[in-house]
């Protein structure tokens, strides 16, 4: 999941109205007819794990289309593989055949291509990338961001009383996307940041910054530490070997951008007891889950509910008689969607915002400190 992740950086939704800057995109469309929707998967790879996300897209956005009362959708899936120039060409052969909108593609160099393919033909895309830096204009990103993450954890953060803030990433470009989303969140919520260390994907670059952190720590200036930890290996060993020097959340609070839940092993490390991190609002998705293995006899892959929120966010649009269900306005709705995930709603720039829980782990158990808003309430949230 994190290297998927990386590389993006790669129950029916309800519309329950943002405004920002930029023109109006997409086709408007006769919501009393059906909706002509395509579905870009990466199938074809002969990879096992792509293969599988590519069914749990494929089989979430029929579940959606089947669950559409009040609204017609037309699903078409195609295969697009993992390539740019596939994705590319199976978005302009999607549209010649009718789509009015393109769902996916997974990857964010794919996502840019079909979006600047799909802008002088007026379609907008929504992609399932977490990647805010290829939103914009008439491309949408589905998938959960970095900002999203770090806005919810400094709110959290600042409210209880921990302004001071020092920034820990990894040197690589993911590391860095999520660093430069720290500090912003930071700066957004009235925080201070307390420093920036950045150390290379190694143990031996880790250990090496150690004697940094422990310094910024002991001098007073510091009240929580917040980790990228994007690759899998990081987190546990950044997180013990902070530990072995004295650093824990019982003496700074630490806090981290990826979930420190996943995988099950990581619930008895001493270094993340303590630690605080998102997730998202899951009161649906046991659910869908479970209705997902009834009718396909497997559990679908985690990015799978993406499809179904995408789908049935149109859908929600449709049923309500929105001509404009597939244009920036109608798709940026104040009031945002109910999914499978939580609550979420798209900007204008092409971005998102949802609903996350604030979490952590005692005594190797998760626990929701701040539960996830259920809806968007005035602004913000």
């Amino acid at each position: 999941m994190t290297a998927f992740a990386s590389a993006m950086l790669l129950a029916a939704c309800q519309p329950m109205q943002l405004g920002s800057t930029g023109p109006s995109t997409g086709q408007t469309i006769d919501p009393s007819q059906p909706v002509p929707v395509a579905l870009l998967v990466p199938g074809g790879t002969g990879s096992a794990d792509m293969e599988w996300l590519a069914r749990s897209l494929t089989n979430s956005a029929k579940m959606a289309a089947a669950d559409a009362q009040g609204a017609t959708i037309d699903l078409r899936i195609y295969n697009a593989g993992a390539d740019t120039g596939a994705s590319v060409a199976e978005a302009n052969r999607a549209v010649d055949e009718g789509a009015k909108i393109i769902l996916g593609p997974l990857f964010a160099d794919s996502a840019n291509a079909v979006g600047l393919a799909m802008a002088p033909r007026g379609v907008n895309v929504l992609s399932f990338s977490n990647n805010a830096d290829i939103a914009g204009g008439n491309v949408f990103v589905l998938g959960n961001t970095f900002g999203n993450v770090a806005d919810r954890l400094t709110k959290f953060s600042v409210r209880n009383g921990k302004r001071r803030i020092l920034v820990v990433a990894e040197d690589d470009a993911a590391g860095q996307v999520g660093s430069r989303a720290i500090q912003q969140a930071i700066q957004n919520n009235r925080g201070a940041v307390a420093g920036v260390i950045n150390h290379p994907l190694s143990k031996e670059g880790i250990d090496a910054i150690i004697p940094s952190v422990t310094q910024a720590t002991a001098s007073g200036n510091v009240d929580a530490i917040f980790m990228t930890a994007n690759q899998g290996a990081v987190l546990p060993y950044l997180t013990d070997t902070l530990a072995g020097s004295g650093i824990t959340s019982s003496t700074v609070q630490l806090m981290g951008l990826t979930r420190w839940d996943q995988p099950d092993s990581r619930l008895g490390l001493k270094g993340v007891q303590g630690g605080w991190f998102a997730l998202p609002d899951t009161r649906m998705k046991g659910q869908f889950e479970q209705r997902y293995r009834a009718a396909y006899g497997e559990t679908p892959h985690e990015l799978g509910s993406l499809a179904y929120d995408g789908i049935a966010a149109i859908a929600s649009l449709v049923r309500a008689g929105k001509r404009n269900a597939l244009t920036t306005a109608g798709l940026t709705q104040n009031a945002g969607f109910a999914g499978i995930n939580g609550a979420f709603r798209l900007r204008r720039d092409g971005t998102n915002e949802r609903a996350l829980s604030v979490a952590t782990i005692r005594n190797g158990r998760v626990e929701i400190l701040d539960p996830a808003p259920r809806s968007f309430g005035g602004v913000g949230f």
